[in-house]
């Protein structure tokens, strides 16, 4: 009678005689099917290894009075390494058999003295894994790197957190079809589950971080102020480790030649100090009109100013400008005009008016300028923690997928299934007998 048994019905349902010897050797090979439960191990679905046990045995008599042995059994031996007749085994299209060994064992109870006697068949099955291969882990893992294009893409494109979200609804979808196809069990997380789980908690950090960094990018000077040990870090320590160089602009600059002149300028210099300015060539560059204006002349002020500049107006020693003049309807006193600098101004109060105007404007643009300068130093930031993270989830895709889907050991068994294996041994064999006549 088989132990395990899945439908408990042990008897001979179609009866066969017996063959019987002239030594004493009776055969009795009655037909039977016989159903035997298996436990599952799915730790490394799907790419495991099962292993059942089929126990065969008397109940009724014990080994004095029935002497059970294998066909095959040799002498001194209670071991068959191929206990099983597989002559007629169909082969599996989902399961390679690796070893059916036969044992012989003799047990024996507190009740009785007498040994008891049955026969343990050890089947251990390999599972094909190249429709699980194909069919979901290399699209799992494709889906997994995926992420690392998260931080590739440009903050500005607005498709960071979409991306994100689809490859995790993706992940969500695949874990539904692994639970259907695994069985229900709740000792071990399968290893397909395993990688999806961690392909999940990658997604989900990837999105708060893709966040954090759009957070970063938007950022402005009317909101947020930048620490200098941000600047510090993340514009010129990181970017060299990185492979990021920030990009500059070069530009071709003219002549510059400052010569005396008597002119009226913006407050805070004395007219009387300066006598003549002349300015030749062409600025290109912002930058570098506003250092010049503000650090060797007097204006004091930013601008810009393309092409070549008129010469300045000359002012008579007739034009008195007026102590006060509202400028621009707002109530204010001008400050070029109560400057002590232009308590001797001969320059009219228009002029006066119009360099106000321009300063105003220079300054205006200035701060612009600034404010742009921030904010792409902002980005700049932002992008350089996406080149940061996508290093590193590059590395925890990498670490996480070797060390997940690496750790089945029947990735590392190359033992041949018996059915091939007598296979190659029957042409080998068959090819050593019929050699071609010499």
């Amino acid at each position: 009678m088989m132990g395990l048994s899945a439908d408990g019905h042990y008897e001979v349902t179609l009866m066969t005689k017996a063959v019987v010897f002239s030594n004493g050797l009776v055969i009795w090979q009655p037909p039977a099917v016989y159903k035997s439960s298996c436990s599952i191990d799915v730790e490394y679905f799907p790419y495991d290894v099962q292993t059942c046990i089929l126990k065969l045995g008397s109940w009724t008599y014990d080994g004095f009075k029935v002497d059970l042995r294998h066909m095959d059994e040799q002498q001194g031996s209670n071991v068959v390494d191929v206990g099983v007749d597989l002559s007629e085994f169909y082969m599996s299209v989902e399961w390679d058999i690796l070893e059916v060994p036969a044992v012989r064992n003799e047990k024996f109870y507190t009740c009785c003295d007498e040994p008891y006697l049955d026969i343990t068949f050890n089947i251990t099955m390999r599972r094909k894994t190249l429709f699980y291969t194909v069919n979901i882990i290399i699209p799992c893992m494709g889906i997994s790197f995926l992420t690392v294009l998260t931080f590739y893409l440009p903050s500005d494109s607005g498709e960071k957190v979409t991306l994100s979200i689809s490859i995790l609804i993706s992940l969500h979808v695949f874990f539904l079809l692994v639970v259907e196809i695994i069985p229900p069990t709740s000792l071990v997380v399968p290893l397909l589950g395993k990688y999806l789980i961690f392909a999940m908690i990658l997604v989900s950090i990837s999105i708060c971080v893709t966040v954090v960094v759009l957070n970063v990018h938007f950022r402005s000077p009317q909101t947020h102020r930048m620490a200098p040990w941000v600047k510090h870090v993340f514009i010129d320590l990181l970017p060299p480790f990185l492979f990021i160089k920030r990009p500059t602009y070069n530009f071709e600059t003219g002549k510059m030649l400052l010569k005396d002149t008597h002119a009226c300028f913006y407050p805070y210099y004395s007219a009387t100090n300066i006598d003549r300015l002349v300015l030749s060539g062409y600025s290109q560059s912002k930058e570098q009109l506003s250092h010049s204006l503000t650090a060797n002349g007097p204006f004091g002020g930013s601008c810009q100013v393309h092409g070549s500049l008129p010469p300045l107006t000359h002012c008579n020693s007739d034009e008195i400008g007026a102590p006060d003049i509202d400028i621009m309807s707002s109530g204010m006193k001008s400050p070029i005009l109560t400057n002590p600098a232009f308590s001797h101004s001969k320059c009219p109060p228009k002029i006066h008016k119009s360099c106000f105007c321009v300063r105003f404007i220079a300054e205006h643009t200035k701060m612009q300028e600034d404010s742009t300068k921030v904010k792409e130093d902002w980005k700049y930031v932002a992008m350089v923690l996406d080149r940061l993270f996508l290093w590193i989830f590059t590395l925890a895709v990498l670490a996480g997928t070797a060390g997940i889907i690496l750790q089945a050991p029947t990735l590392y068994d190359d033992r041949i299934p018996i059915i091939e294996q007598k296979a190659l041994d029957f042409s080998g064999t068959t090819a050593g007998r019929c050699r071609p006549p010499q």
